[in-house]
């Protein structure tokens, strides 16, 4: 069902997003989500979009990943993160390059940030078309064994985007818009934080959950380090 079409309070953590469009926003009781967004005349589909990466989040975070085969995790990875870096990033460098050509001058554009992006977005690509191609397929086949020098290529480049991710920091000041920023600088911003915590979240689950549990040091291999 779309979380739309739940009633009221079937979401735990929905007050946030509604209070962020209408701070005095209220659900009528008997309504769905949707008919009260509807009836207030809100972005339905902006919150519906909202509601999803919440849903997801606490799916994520209940979910004792360490406990669950390694194909279970990598289903995960691919829908929660390989599909959403995909969709984000195009859409965050059409906005950094809307505010560039329409605030360059002002003091707090981040200038060279679509450019950043546009080199992450094709480093990321290259990065996740190898694991879901080569990668994933040996650790959903129990390989891992034969796939620990690509595992350690792929922690490398996570380190070069944990490096990229810093610099989006810096060149946003933290994501914090200047004073007055329009909705698009704004909708910007928004984007590049909700992109960094995903793009985190996927590297730690992938760092420390996917590649130690499909690799599993042997004890004789332990005895000789």
């Amino acid at each position: 069902m779309n979380t739309l079409d739940q009633p009221p309070g079937s979401l735990a953590g929905t007050t946030q997003i509604f209070q962020q469009y209408a701070p005095k926003f209220r659900r009528p009781d008997g309504q769905s989500l949707r008919e009260a967004v509807r009836a207030k005349g809100r972005r339905a589909q902006e919150i519906d979009n909202k509601l999803e990466s919440l849903e997801e989040q606490q799916t994520s975070e209940t979910t004792d990943w360490k406990n669950a085969p390694p194909s279970a995790l990598i289903t995960h990875l691919l829908d929660r993160f390989h599909q959403r870096h995909r969709r984000q990033l195009p859409e965050l460098i059409h906005l950094a390059r809307r505010i560039e050509q329409t605030h360059g001058e002002h003091p707090s554009c981040p200038r060279g940030l679509a450019d950043h992006l546009s080199v992450l977005e094709q480093a990321l690509e290259s990065h996740i078309q190898t694991e879901e191609q080569v990668l994933f397929p040996l650790l959903a086949r129990g390989e891992g064994a034969f796939a620990r020098t690509l595992i350690l290529v792929m922690r490398m480049e996570h380190d070069y985007y944990g490096e990229a991710l810093k610099r989006l920091n810096g060149l946003t000041d933290g994501f914090t818009p200047p004073p007055g920023a329009c909705n698009t600088w704004r909708a910007l911003y928004l984007g590049l934080a909700a992109l960094c915590v995903d793009l985190m979240e996927n590297i730690y689950l992938e760092n420390n959950v996917l590649f130690e549990t499909a690799t599993p040091v042997h004890k004789t291999e332990a005895s000789h380090g």
